[in-house]
């Protein structure tokens, strides 16, 4: 995917910033964006958003100032709120994050990524609803992506108590991503949920890879 095209004035702004607030120890404004295919990230939500989240982490004012003023001044600019809602994400301000994440992805709405990590941190603010719908627009860009699947069927199993919708993500992630990673851990998560329904065991799948 192209990325957005950062003007010299932007890059002007980013330069006078950094030397202002003494960020130049090696800071790389547009350099944290998350992989497209993550596979453990912050976007893999907890079992329950008030006790399980990720823990919270620091979160450093002037680098998000530097961001900010970028936003002010090149709001067509994707990825400096990309990286502002990444900061407050991994600093556990989930419910600041989203309105961040929400004009980056107004931006770049084909940053499936960045979808999900939306969805998710509308998930850790106690909004299952909206994040479910999150996700959907993830699989709307990419219907094979792992880690969005992954998060769907938690949030259906534990925000939705809908464990045979949760069967549904886990097995479709499975039956698209036949090498995936995890693939033991969501076997058992696939389990656990049909003995909830009270419907067979899982067969294994066979690979289509």
């Amino acid at each position: 995917m192209a990325q957005p095209q950062t003007s010299p004035t932007t890059w002007a702004i980013i330069a006078c910033c950094c030397l202002f607030l003494g960020l130049a120890a090696g800071y790389v404004i547009f350099g944290g964006q998350r992989g497209p295919e993550p596979v453990v990230s912050p976007a893999a939500p907890a079992a329950a958003p008030a006790a399980n989240t990720p823990q919270a982490g620091l979160f450093d004012e002037q680098q998000a100032q530097v961001l900010r003023t970028v936003m002010a001044k090149d709001p067509k600019n994707a990825q400096a709120p990309t990286q502002l809602g990444n900061m407050l994400y991994d600093a556990g301000r989930y419910a600041d994050a989203i309105p961040v994440y929400q004009q980056a992805f107004a931006l770049d709405p084909r940053n499936v990524g960045l979808s999900t990590d939306l969805g998710t941190a509308l998930w850790y603010s106690g909004r299952p609803d909206e994040a479910l719908a999150q996700f959907e627009k993830s699989l709307a860009i990419n219907p094979d992506h792992a880690q969005t699947l992954f998060n769907q069927g938690v949030v259906r199993k534990d925000g939705k108590q809908d464990p045979t919708g949760a069967i549904r993500s886990w097995e479709r992630l499975l039956a698209a991503n036949p090498t995936y990673p995890d693939r033991q851990k969501v076997e058992q998560l696939i389990e656990q949920a049909r003995q909830q329904v009270g419907t067979t065991p899982i067969a294994p799948a066979r690979s289509t890879k």
